[in-house]
């Protein structure tokens, strides 16, 4: 999604490196090609509800995106439908990182705005609705397995802010939709009603009757990573969303796998919390931070990393294969070493595992040698191929080249 001007001139050997490169990391073909949308109740996910005056101001100091854009006027970045179900101004999500004062990775979440009910038709569909407070509020889906301690954490840093901060997982929960070009098949500006549940006139009549009474117009949103992960919303929990049929609902392993594939890490879980860089995870590539804020706990690291431009280290899709290139499934748990079968030098480690896919934390320098050329240590029959994800931008390899030349 990224384009740059063509590189800078390096001597032979950094030029062949980056030509052997493209030619390790190429596109591969994935069991979900060809797979129509699916949808997963992501159950690793809860819903966590910030609400007062202080709201934006309050994350604005803590997390690492530009929290400030919900206050702002409707522009680019907002969807300006009118219809009975979908709010005629409807903010989109925005994906955020919450790190220690050292820059190290703690919770990632996805922030929605719901609409105030002046920002919606009423009931009746004549005119906007009625919202004497006009109050603010932000909903974000965060890793279920660190609720309480992300709870605690923020109600720490709270103090004298005049915002409230509510576990509602029992009232919301997340969903993601994907699925081989689904972003290129589906249009909310052309679908509107079908991308939503409300309570207009008729429109949408399964989700009228399962939402009735709710103040809110809830809609699917592109997830705000990167458009091929699909699409991703907050929903109330005794409701199936829109565009979900039966047939086509799948179990949350669904989901891991395809960002697998992708090279995309979510949670406390797969970015280690406490230990990970996020440049390292890919995550200011996934717009998860913005360089142009002001500060926020942990910003010092983030800054000097991204202005240095030197990354040795990234997060990356690895599938396992054994000697004749036959997929090797449940051989590799988290926490395996990556060697260079050669050498003997470390490669880095295994983050994530789930069948013959994984991701791994790895030097660029020995990723780049080859898939023949990585093994799991211990597991020598195990051996590694480091993928290239199509979504990366140009200018990372650059970086590499430059490094490489400089050493």
């Amino acid at each position: 999604m990224h384009r740059l001007k063509p590189s800078l001139q390096f001597r032979k050997s950094i030029t062949y490196t980056y030509v052997t490169l493209a030619r390790h990391f190429s596109t591969h073909q994935t069991r979900f090609d060809h797979v129509g949308p699916m949808a997963s109740l992501l159950k690793s996910r809860s819903v966590v509800r910030f609400r007062g005056p202080d709201t934006v101001k309050f994350l604005q100091g803590l997390l690492t995106n530009d929290v400030q854009r919900f206050c702002e006027s409707p522009g680019e970045m907002t969807s300006t439908l009118v219809t009975p179900n979908v709010p005629f101004i409807s903010d989109s999500p925005m994906y955020a990182l919450m790190l220690t004062p050292q820059g190290r990775f703690l919770y990632d979440l996805f922030l929605y705005r719901p609409a105030r009910a002046s920002e919606k038709l009423d009931r009746t569909g004549s005119g906007p609705g009625s919202d004497p407070g006009g109050r603010l509020e932000l909903l974000a889906d965060v890793d279920a397995t660190v609720l309480d301690e992300l709870l605690e954490r923020f109600n720490k840093y709270r103090l004298r802010a005049d915002v409230v901060i509510e576990n509602v997982a029992e009232e919301f929960s997340c969903w993601q939709r994907y699925g081989e070009n689904l972003t290129e098949k589906f249009s909310s500006a052309e679908e509107p009603e079908a991308a939503s549940v409300g309570w207009g006139g008729a429109v949408d009549p399964a989700g009228t009757s399962s939402s009735h009474g709710n103040s809110h117009g809830w809609q699917w949103f592109k997830d705000p990573r990167l458009d091929s992960l699909g699409f991703r919303g907050i929903f109330p929990s005794n409701t199936t969303p829109p565009l979900v049929e039966a047939d086509k609902e799948t179990d949350e392993k669904n989901y891991l796998l395809w960002r697998l594939e992708k090279g995309v890490a979510e949670g406390s879980t797969e970015i280690l919390k406490g230990e990970a860089v996020p440049l390292e995870y890919n995550l200011a590539g996934l717009n998860a931070i913005s360089f142009d804020k002001g500060c926020y706990v942990g910003q010092e690291l983030i800054a000097r990393t991204h202005h240095r431009g030197v990354i040795r280290k990234r997060l990356l899709p690895l599938k396992f294969l054994d000697d004749s290139g036959k997929e090797m499934e449940q051989k590799v748990a988290p926490g395996s070493e990556v060697i260079n079968a050669v050498s003997g030098k470390k490669a880095g480690t295994v983050t994530t595992a789930l069948e013959c896919h994984g991701l791994g934390l790895l030097r660029l320098e020995e990723a780049l040698k080859g898939p023949s050329k990585l093994t799991i240590q211990g597991q020598e029959d195990v051996k590694v191929e480091a993928i290239r994800p199509e979504w990366w931008p140009t200018e990372w390899f650059q970086e590499y080249q430059q490094d490489t030349a400089s050493a």
